[in-house]
């Protein structure tokens, strides 16, 4: 009953246009003065604030910061240089090129608007140069910077994280592994297309080439070895990691590169500072929201519905598949987690299902909903970024669409997958 309030006052209130955070947080107020008048407002107030009351969430500005910076920097132009160098020789190079430079990105960043952003107008003429399509070469674009969601860091396992209490560092060494899978995918796409659009080989770089490229990308490249070096090696925690990576990008763009100066440090502060509040209003009011479903024993009730029909793992996850299928296609990425994990997370535990491999299947179907039709917030990025009209984006989407879903499913069925580096790393 109040699961089922819950659901109808959101759609309502989505369909009515109201933002996001009342779309999260009045079903919240309304389930508490209908079923639980008695619980004081103060309570109410306590969590809101004491939902987002967490250490490991101050990873999240840090890592918004550091990707503004490197955005509005040099950092990804020097990345993508070294990626290009030492594979835009191939055959449909350049596109092999905007996968490893999103997975490269993605790797300092952990944010795919972010990766659109900076790859958007610096690679996507060069793919039409090459002579890639206006379709694939968006589609491609928008697509390869799912990577950056499940490359560490990722902002959205640190939120998966938090709310499951699911070792970030655990969930970052999973996340190398199918965030590989995927890349490996849309390059098979790459080939294809190159073959069938009869697209040469590039030129080779020479070894003189390569050297300039990485002697350019020197700076650029410390920041995964730090990001990725101090969180396996157990120096530093994910959060701690975050900190650092703001400090060195300043660094580097500011000293080493010398990009910009003081001026353009505070609009980029600024920027990130919007951005940071937009989620963490979101995560407040999905703590808010995940509190009640747990007042309300949903978890428990979908055990038992469960039992009842004698569904196993295999349905259960294919049903949590269709579920963010469904709300990646009308609300934003981080809501449909704050949403559905709450509810959907016990039961997983309770039928055997690691709690890596959960949140692997989680953020994959987070990054689907990125690029999914009507409300990809990339394909929105991507509009504005190149220009764009959203419709010729889309168009371009749809087989990047198909092929996530087929690698959604060989994740979501083959835990070894998921589990393999993490147990390699950790025991």
């Amino acid at each position: 009953m109040i699961l089922l309030l819950i659901i109808l006052l959101a759609i309502a209130l989505l369909v009515l246009g109201f933002e996001m955070f009342l779309v999260l947080g009045l079903p919240a107020i309304a389930t508490k003065e209908a079923f639980y008048g008695r619980l004081p407002d103060p309570a109410i107030v306590q969590k809101i604030f004491g939902g987002i009351d967490h250490t490991t969430l101050l990873a999240i500005p840090f890592f918004i910061f550091a990707a503004h910076l490197m955005g509005s920097g040099q950092i990804a132009k020097h990345l993508t240089g070294l990626v290009r160098a030492l594979i835009g020789h191939s055959r449909g190079g350049m596109g092999h090129t905007v996968i490893g430079g999103s997975m490269a990105f993605g790797s300092v960043s952990g944010s795919a608007p972010a990766t659109v952003a900076a790859m958007g107008k610096m690679v996507y003429p060069e793919m039409r140069k090459s002579g890639f399509s206006q379709k694939f070469s968006l589609g491609l674009l928008v697509a390869s910077a799912e990577t950056a969601l499940l490359i560490p860091p990722s902002i959205t396992f640190i939120i998966y994280g938090w709310m499951t209490g699911t070792s970030i560092a655990r969930l970052f060494a999973g996340g190398l592994a199918v965030g590989i899978f995927l890349g490996l995918a849309f390059a098979i796409m790459v080939m294809i297309e190159a073959r069938r659009n009869g697209i040469q080989s590039g030129d080779r770089s020479s070894w003189a080439e390569r050297a300039r490229a990485v002697k350019d990308a020197g700076w650029a490249l410390g920041m995964p070895a730090i990001i990725l070096g101090g969180i396996y090696s157990g120096v530093i925690t994910p959060t701690e990691a975050a900190a650092v990576s703001v400090i060195y990008a300043i660094f580097v763009e500011m000293i080493v590169y010398r990009n910009f100066g003081f001026r353009d440090l505070f609009r980029i502060t600024e920027q990130s500072a919007i951005a940071t509040s937009v989620i963490f209003v979101l995560l407040a009011m999905g703590g808010l929201i995940s509190f009640f479903v747990t007042l309300a024993q949903v978890p428990t009730q979908i055990s038992s519905f469960l039992s009842v029909i004698d569904a196993g793992p295999i349905t259960f996850l294919l049903v949590v598949n269709v579920c963010f299928l469904i709300a990646g296609m009308f609300i934003d990425p981080n809501s449909a987690l704050l949403i559905l994990v709450p509810p959907l997370y016990p039961v997983a535990t309770a039928l055997g299902v690691d709690p890596v491999h959960f949140g692997m299947i989680v953020t994959l179907n987070i990054s689907l909903g990125m690029i999914t039709p009507p409300f990809g917030l990339d394909i929105f990025v991507a509009s504005s970024t190149l220009g764009m009209p959203v419709l010729d984006i889309i168009k371009g989407v749809w087989p990047f669409v198909a092929v996530n879903i087929i690698v959604l499913l060989i994740v979501t069925y083959v835990p070894d997958i998921s589990l393999f580096i993490p147990k390699l790393i950790f025991g």
